[in-house]
């Protein structure tokens, strides 16, 4: 089995490993790993230069949670961190005071730089720090030039999406969301083929905006999620109308998405489907920003038992959905999770042939 994922951070990374996990029972190679092919295509939106270092947000909290090394209280960065580095460096008044780097984790950062100063690529480089971590996926950025998601404040001004999230904590009214770099950016090698090559595809409980949203915005990468002959299935980053952790409902506001779970899946698309009035209103403020409407890239969703009348309003409109705890409480919980995913899958594929 090859199943590919879009990931953002924190939700994307627990919701993989669940499925690790998952797939290890289901498919297990008789080495503690799996038979199955598990390949993650990252957000590399979040990604800025800070302290003169390449600093990958996403990937490292799928690298770290994967090979085991995250701290497992913040969901990011590594355990047993300190900040050494960071607060000499204040003491120098440089750096940004709200965006610490820990020590350990400055050390991928400076390795990271290295390589790709040498003239490596990002998937490069993301390989390389990969064989330490031995993640039991295949990690790819969604491109390997630069994309850095940006805020359009109401006021105009336009700031690096970490500092509207990470220092403003997203209360900020934003105004629309703008990829630096998108109009250059191709998908990076592998990503299109890991789409196009699935047997099932599916999209966690990651932002669907700045990172979900991201990774679709670039050129190639939607149009091969709405053509892959793989069940596409995703999992509402939403229970009960609220994110389960992060600002993700100012994000959905800033484009017009109601933060629930059938009005994500509607923003997303069903694959086929015809868009009506209110979606092609949406998606004239999509992140994408392009030109011609969205393809829809969904065949099925996961909603949690908290909206079963969000998952009631699909259904009437002729979504496979499946309702289901989808809180990731824990690695069981979200390997249960995962399994519901993939049966879901098994479901789309059983009614198109």
């Amino acid at each position: 089995m090859r199943v590919t994922v879009l990931s953002g951070g924190i939700g994307g990374a627990r919701f993989t490993r669940g499925l690790l996990a998952h797939l290890r029972e289901v498919a297990p190679d008789g080495a503690g790993g799996t038979t199955a092919e598990v390949t993650v295509v990252a957000n590399t939106g979040d990604d800025v230069w800070l302290h003169g270092v390449r600093v990958c947000p996403d990937l490292d909290t799928l690298m770290y949670t994967l090979g085991g090394a995250v701290h497992e209280g913040q969901g990011w960065g590594r355990r047993d961190e300190s900040s050494r580095v960071s607060a000499d460096l204040a003491a120098y008044d440089v750096g940004w005071e709200w965006f610490t780097l820990g020590d350990l984790d400055l050390a991928t950062h400076l390795a990271r730089t290295q390589w790709l100063r040498e003239g490596l690529t990002l998937s490069q480089a993301t390989e390389r720090l990969c064989r330490r971590w031995s993640p039991g996926a295949r990690l790819l950025p969604m491109a390997d030039t630069p994309v850095e998601t940006h805020v359009e404040l109401e006021d105009g001004r336009l700031v690096h999406f970490e500092e509207w999230w990470v220092r403003h904590r997203a209360a900020l009214p934003a105004r629309r969301f703008v990829q630096v770099g998108l109009e250059d950016a191709v998908a990076a090698p592998g990503v299109l083929d890991a789409l196009t090559t699935a047997d099932v595809v599916l999209l966690p409980p990651s932002n669907p905006v700045v990172s979900i949203g991201t990774i679709l915005a670039v050129p190639g990468i939607r149009d091969a999620l709405a053509t892959t002959a793989a069940p596409v299935v995703g999992i509402a980053p939403v229970v009960g109308g609220a994110p389960v952790r992060g600002m993700a409902d100012a994000c959905l506001r800033a484009i017009g998405v109601a933060t629930t779970a059938d009005a994500i899946a509607r923003h997303y698309g069903r694959r086929g489907a015809q868009l009506g009035d209110d979606a092609r209103d949406r998606a004239d403020r999509d992140v994408t920003d392009r030109e011609a409407l969205p393809a829809g890239v969904l065949d099925g969703w996961l909603v949690d038992e908290q909206d079963r009348a969000a998952a009631e309003s699909l259904v009437g409109e002729g979504w496979p959905v499946t309702v289901t705890d989808t809180l990731m409480r824990d690695v069981p919980a979200t390997a249960a999770i995962a399994a519901h995913a993939l049966a879901l899958a098994d479901e789309v594929r059983r009614r198109t042939r």
